[in-house]
């Protein structure tokens, strides 16, 4: 049987094509139920309709690198950048979906060129609340070194303001329930607590949930004294300095979050006069060695990372391991390694067995101080639970 070579080729490439328009599809489905559902309204309802358009997923997935281009974040955010329409508020409805998709697709050389320079990582500052407990704890000054930053912000942990408000949750974020009684007088014995801590007259004030009791949370007169501060990172930003990084950060604020852009702005405010960190950038596992080696010797070293190893692959994600392990134990004095991600991120620092699980815990961090769980939080630094089981820090 005679084969034509030439429509073996077309074909497969139109094979490929589909593939890929079909697997984008279903990313942007996923993005819209799984990721944007409950946070952003106009993010749901703008990706599901970008996973329901299959000229538009056809356009996107032939013109951009499989991976984390692809990312439905970043078209997103794109848009929004170059003031697409309805760039603040997002497109609601048909109608409006049609104007963004027609100006999209006029404009995508511009769109494309944004995605591939860009990357979708942005800090979380209000990581700051939870991480200053124990960077508070550990020996003085500090040499503070972040992998995966955008911006250095949570490089600058001094240079905020805390609010830590005992209020008593029904879970405490850790699946123990307690009575009704019960939780009513602990709500009324520790309803007005609160504990103040960081800089007076900063422009940024984190509030964050907790049960700890005052001696446990900082003060204002034992924060962390802070030597040395560097970050890796993909695209390392200076929002302070350059009009152009601030306006790609305010881009990926998903729309309806003002609170979050809010926080973003008086941070940038907080850290303009500060001397600028060392940003270094590349990938994480290639830069890390280097890069600790500059830490100044009579620091303790604290690598940590919030919320930034989940888009390495398992294996390097095992591999990063071993190497903050090998450089801690090869470092004179040692030094200290403060993970923040989701469970299922580090699956072999242990995670608590929920007796009585809350639809709420899925989104939970787990705090890890080198490898040994300590707290859980919020995944906006929004609040601070003792891990169960776990022993003090300090």
């Amino acid at each position: 049987m005679a084969v034509n070579v030439g429509n073996t080729g077309n074909t497969r490439h139109a094979e490929r094509t589909v593939v890929g328009t079909w697997g984008l599809a279903e990313r942007y489905r996923e993005f819209s139920w799984r990721q944007a559902r409950g946070r952003s309204a106009a993010h749901e309802e703008l990706s599901a309709r970008i996973g329901h358009d299959p000229e538009l997923c056809d356009l996107v997935s032939g013109s951009l690198p499989a991976g984390g281009a692809q990312r439905p974040e970043l078209l997103l955010a794109a848009v929004r950048y170059l003031d697409g329409p309805h760039a603040e508020l997002g497109p609601r409805g048909e109608t409006a979906y049609g104007r963004w998709r027609e100006w999209t697709v006029r404009h995508w050389n511009e769109v494309r060129a944004v995605i591939m320079q860009r990357s979708p990582r942005a800090d979380e500052p209000a990581h700051c609340a939870t991480l200053l407990p124990l960077l508070a704890l550990l020996p003085q000054p500090l040499a503070l070194l972040e992998v995966g930053t955008s911006a250095g912000l949570c490089l600058h942990p001094d240079r905020y303001r805390y609010r830590y408000l005992r209020r008593y949750e029904s879970d405490g974020g850790s699946g123990a329930r307690l009575t009704e009684a019960e939780a009513k007088a602990e709500a009324e014995a520790s309803a007005e607590a609160e504990t103040e801590a960081g800089a007076p007259e900063s422009p940024l004030v984190l509030e964050c949930r907790t049960g700890w009791t005052a001696d446990e949370l900082p003060g204002r007169d034992r924060m962390p004294r802070i030597a040395w501060r560097a970050g890796i990172g993909l695209d390392p930003l200076d929002p302070a300095a350059e009009p152009d990084d601030l306006r790609w950060l305010q881009a990926l604020v998903w729309p309806g979050d003002e609170e979050r852009a809010a926080r973003l702005s008086a941070a940038v405010e907080a850290v303009r006069p500060a001397p600028r960190p060392r940003l270094v950038r590349g990938d994480l596992l290639q830069e890390l060695p280097a890069l600790a080696a500059e830490a100044p010797p009579g620091a303790t070293l604290v690598i940590f990372h919030s919320a930034a190893l989940a888009d390495l692959a398992p294996a390097r994600r095992e591999e990063f391991t071993h190497l903050v392990r090998s450089l801690l134990r090869g470092r004179p004095g040692g030094g200290h390694w403060i993970s923040h991600e989701h469970p299922s991120v580090l699956p072999w620092i242990p995670a608590p067995a929920h007796r009585s699980p809350h639809p709420a815990d899925a989104r939970l961090l787990t705090l890890a101080l080198d490898e040994r769980p300590v707290v859980l939080t919020g995944p906006r630094g929004e609040s601070l639970h003792r891990f169960p089981g776990a022993e003090g820090v300090a």
